[in-house]
């Protein structure tokens, strides 16, 4: 980032580099706060790729595809680095293109990835696959060298569920068992629902308290009484 903001005044370049410091700490918690942050960044550095980049991803957080798209496709246009794209192919998932999003993860971009690149652009492929009835296909993308790989890989939790997701959708529901806790054993930073939803595997229904009627939810109270 600070190499890309030697392009701008270092009064700019400060008050940018402030800007998307605030965007990665509001990501998770305030989106509409850090898409503030974002806009001010690109409002005052547009050819900072950077920039482009954070806007990109809030957009992306917030569901808005067709604009996610558009900064990530000028965000390569800038730096020349494709490292964006499995987010770009699933824009296209989430747009309702399969056959053009397929095409992208397909293309010559798709070489130059890292190995972390590489498989979060497998697990967005798998699902596409699995939207088009594929099952067979979404599964087989999925095992790669790094399916086997350590619990603490950073990608371990996503692509484990992936791919617990593809042997449920081929039926096989003891192998996404399997897969599922596979997943819950890796995701200590919680990036998934695979406890909830090894629980439904397993025929384990919770309540939610806030939806239970007022008379239910008092009854022992009032016996005890």
């Amino acid at each position: 980032m600070w190499a890309q903001l030697r392009t701008l005044s270092q009064e700019n370049a400060a008050g940018v580099a402030q800007h998307l410091v605030m965007v990665a700490r509001l990501l998770e918690d305030n989106v509409v706060a850090a898409e503030a942050h974002a806009e001010t960044a690109v409002r005052r550095a547009g050819r900072v790729p950077a920039a482009r980049e954070a806007l990109g991803i809030v957009a992306y957080r917030r569901g808005d595809w067709a604009r996610a798209l558009a900064e990530f496709r000028t965000v390569r246009r800038l730096s020349g680095s494709s490292h964006l794209l499995p987010f770009m192919v699933d824009c296209e998932r989430a747009l309702g293109r399969p056959e053009r999003a397929l095409e992208l993860a397909t293309g010559p971009e798709s070489r130059g990835l890292t190995q972390h690149e590489r498989v979060e652009l497998a697990i967005v492929v798998s699902g596409i696959r699995r939207d088009l009835g594929q099952a067979a296909a979404a599964a087989a993308g999925l095992e790669i060298p790094e399916l086997a790989g350590s619990a603490s890989s950073p990608w371990a939790a996503r692509l484990r569920y992936a791919y617990a997701e593809a042997q449920l959708a081929l039926g096989n529901e003891a192998r996404a068992r399997d897969w599922f806790a596979r997943a819950v054993d890796a995701d200590v930073d919680v990036q998934t629902d695979a406890a909830e939803r090894l629980d439904e595997l397993d025929g384990i229904a919770f309540t939610d308290l806030d939806e239970v009627p007022d008379d239910d939810v008092s009854r022992d109270g009032a016996d005890a009484e």
